[in-house]
């Protein structure tokens, strides 16, 4: 399930709505390929142990990652359509050797002592006010489920990576994880899915696995933000923002601002957009900025600048400051996340405000359950194990066809 929040932008005393559960019938991409890999068993008459198509193979013939064809085998893994064994390939379900290879291909078993582990982990990309609000909810939040906080800050997708093995041999219950601003699912997402760790996405979604997400409707914020300026009788309104490079939510707050222009019959203009080359810097923004003064000073009639985060606004108020601007009787300046330092301006600061409290209870919610749902599922697969050892298996009953099957 993937959990979206519908954010409401405005003046600052207005609050993001609840978290809403949201389900997609997009069909994902590695299932696609699964059904394909079905389509050339039963167009080839492949017979038990015959071998499937490798990933390489798969990925040439379909033009997609090695990742997603490496889901799609271990889909078909998982129905009982196909076993594989380590450096030798894929092949046709037979005669039960798949359990024995299905084993040897699962990742090293996460330390258990006997005893149910009862820690949630949360990884971070970096530290700033944002994160640190989100940190302090989900540690609230664990302890009201009854789970203890582990707390990873990565610097890097290598780092990150690093992050998530230790986790997995600490045998954490779940992880909730912050990912590095990637537009598409990384490798450390689609890992979380290969080792069947209770995950959730925090503050992105992807399409592309399915994996739980929790994220604020940054579209829908700026949205509002830019009809609310549009409702104060501002045309010429001006958009800045940090790089946008691979962050998912800066991406769609500019697009919010897009359409909203559009929607309310005002023409975009590609001067009044502006896209840093370095991103600000906290320790610098009450000083005048460079990039922003050239911004402000090369589009005179602009009335109103949205800016995608505070930073930038605060680096943009204060430049204008010193350009002797008269902010907002001259220029209104609005932000997004409502971050302390929007309390801290010379003029109060417009900025949306995002509940990170909502957002870290929808995701430490989703995390406990993912949680609680893999741990009954391990306990029926160990008695449905155990009693299928007591039963007598004879070369009838061990016989397996291929077969595809599809989850309700």
């Amino acid at each position: 399930m993937v959990y979206h929040h519908a954010g409401k932008a405005g003046p600052k005393s207005e609050d993001c709505p609840d978290m809403k559960p949201e389900s997609t019938t997009r069909k994902q991409l590695y299932l696609q390929i699964a059904d394909k890999v079905l389509e050339i068993i039963e167009s080839k008459g492949l017979k038990p142990h015959d071998p499937v198509p490798s990933e390489a193979e798969l990925a040439r013939l379909f033009g997609v990652s090695r990742m997603t064809t490496k889901l799609a085998l271990e889909q078909l893994v998982e129905r009982g359509v196909v076993y594989r064994l380590p450096r030798r390939g894929t092949f046709l379900a037979g005669n039960g050797r798949e359990d024995d290879a299905r084993k040897a291909e699962q990742p090293p078993k996460r330390q258990d002592d006997g005893k149910e582990n009862k820690l949630i982990a949360l990884i971070v990309p970096h530290m700033t006010d944002y994160t640190s609000r989100i940190i302090s909810a989900v540690e609230h939040e664990a302890r009201k489920h009854g789970y203890d906080l582990v707390l990873k800050i990565s610097k890097d997708e290598e780092d990150q990576g690093r992050c998530l093995q230790t986790l997995a041999e600490m045998g954490v219950s779940g992880i909730i994880l912050f990912p590095l601003g990637s537009k598409s699912c990384s490798n450390q997402v689609f890992r979380l899915k290969m080792e069947k760790i209770p995950s959730v996405i925090i503050d992105r979604v992807f399409y592309e696995i399915p994996i739980d997400c929790v994220y604020h409707d940054h579209f829908q914020g700026s949205y509002e933000m830019a009809k609310y300026l549009i409702s104060r009788g501002h045309r010429e309104i001006g958009f800045s923002s940090n790089v946008i490079e691979n962050i998912t939510s800066r991406g769609e707050r500019y697009q919010g601002y897009i359409q909203a222009l559009l929607d309310h019959g005002i023409p975009v203009k590609s001067e009044y957009i502006h896209f840093r080359t370095t991103s600000c810097r906290p320790d610098h923004i009450h000083e005048y900025d460079d990039e922003q003064g050239e911004f402000i000073r090369s589009n005179p009639g602009m009335t109103a600048i949205m800016c995608a985060d505070d930073q930038v606004a605060i680096a943009t108020m204060f430049t204008a400051m010193h350009m002797n601007i008269a902010v907002p009787d001259t220029l209104s300046i609005v932000g997004f996340s409502d971050t302390h330092l929007s309390a801290l301006t010379p003029v109060p600061l417009t900025t949306v405000r995002q509940d990170t409290d909502k957002l870290a209870a929808a995701a430490t919610t989703a995390a406990a359950a993912a949680t609680a749902e893999a741990a009954t599922a391990a306990a029926t697969a160990a008695a449905t194990a155990a009693t299928a050892e007591e039963i007598p298996q004879g070369p009838a009953t061990a016989q397996a066809t291929a077969r595809s099957r599809t989850k309700s």
